[in-house]
This record gives structure tokens, sequence and C-alpha cells, in this order.
């Protein structure tokens, strides 16, 4: 990712911080947490693997996650009795990325495992989380109100917020999407008159 090969137009900046900050590493010094959040499809993802992408060529760790798959092998790491030695893991990495953050709901006993690493990386680490949720959706992401408050205090600490707007690149790189919407309402619409011809008998 650089100035050139990226597409900013979706991005809407804090004060203070902005591409050049971002493209040079330089909040990792400061222990800074990111937090890309918006719709869907506008380079969200693309930004967290192309930050741990250019952490690794400045050799410097970087892991990326899901939040669903971090979770899962939190989980799998303590039941097989080695969860610290994990937690460690994770925290040895200067940037840690924790994508799709409410894409999928935690159950109670995932939301503690997360929240542990959100606590160790406090000022210790810098986490990108990327998410569609604004903050005030995060309690039912971690089905606890007080545990996503306790989150967002820590992320909002010495943290940064990046906007995304816009439409999804993937729809908009789809070939021929007019023509295939056009054809999918034809479609909606003839199945929606033949159901009023031949209704659905209940029993």
């Amino acid at each position: 990712m650089t100035k050139h090969s990226y597409d900013w137009s979706a991005v809407s900046w804090p004060d203070g911080f902005g591409r050049d900050d971002l493209l040079s590493l330089s909040f990792l010094g400061r222990r800074e947490d990111l937090v890309p959040m918006g719709d869907v499809g506008t380079g969200k993802t693309h930004m967290a693997s192309a930050l741990c992408t250019a952490c690794c060529q400045a050799r410097v760790e970087a892991r990326f996650f899901t939040a669903s798959s971090l979770v899962v092998r939190l989980r799998r790491a303590r039941d097989e009795g080695r969860l610290d030695r994990e937690l460690a893991q994770v925290g040895r990495a200067e940037l840690l990325v924790i994508d799709e953050l409410g894409f999928l709901p935690l159950d109670a006993d995932g939301a503690r495992l997360l929240f542990q690493v959100v606590s160790a990386a406090y000022e210790s680490q810098s986490v990108v989380f990327t998410t569609n949720l604004e903050f005030s959706r995060w309690g039912a992401v971690f089905g606890d109100d007080q545990m996503a408050a306790a989150v967002i205090d820590r992320v909002v600490h010495h943290g940064r917020l990046l906007r995304f707007r816009g439409e999804s690149y993937r729809v908009e790189a789809r070939p021929h999407a007019g023509r295939c919407s056009e054809r999918l309402s034809r479609s909606a619409a003839y199945a929606a008159q033949k159901a009023m011809r031949f209704p659905l008998k209940a029993g």
C-alpha cells in the first residue's frame, strides 16, 4: 500500500493523523490503536493487511486475525492448557490486527478471551480493529455492555478512528453489475406474480 496504489477516497482521517502517519508506521512507536470503521467493502481489511505487509518489510512483527479466528485459537489453547503461552505469543507483535469485529457475535466465553487480549495490549502494542459497527453497538458483539465499555475506553485512550464511507468496491468491480441487477429485479417480479397466482396453502 502506497500513496498511489490504494484508493484513499473512502477514508476520513481524524485530526492530527493522516496517510503519512499511517504509511510511516509511526503510530506503532506511540502504541496507538487504529479503528477503521464503516461500510462493508470499502477497504478496511485491505488497509489492515497492507499494514501487516509493511511491518514485515520493515522487520516489525505483526499478526493478523479475524475476531472469530482469534477466539477459536485462544479457546483451543486454553483447553489444551497453554493459554498463557498463546497470549504471550500474540502479545509479542508490535502490531496486532483484529479484523471483522462485529461480523459474528461472541459468546460470553469468547468475549472474555478477547478482552484478555485487549487488556494485555493496552499501552504495550498497537491494535487495529476493523469493524462495520459504531461503538454504541459493540455491547451486542461482546454480549456485555460493561465489557464493551471497558474495551472502548482502552481503545479510545490512545486510538484513532478512521471512517470509511462509500460503495463496496466488490460491487463496483463486478462486471455487468447493472444488467445483473436488472435481471434479478425481473426475476423477483416474476416470482411475486407467480406467488399471487398460486399462493401457498397452509397445512
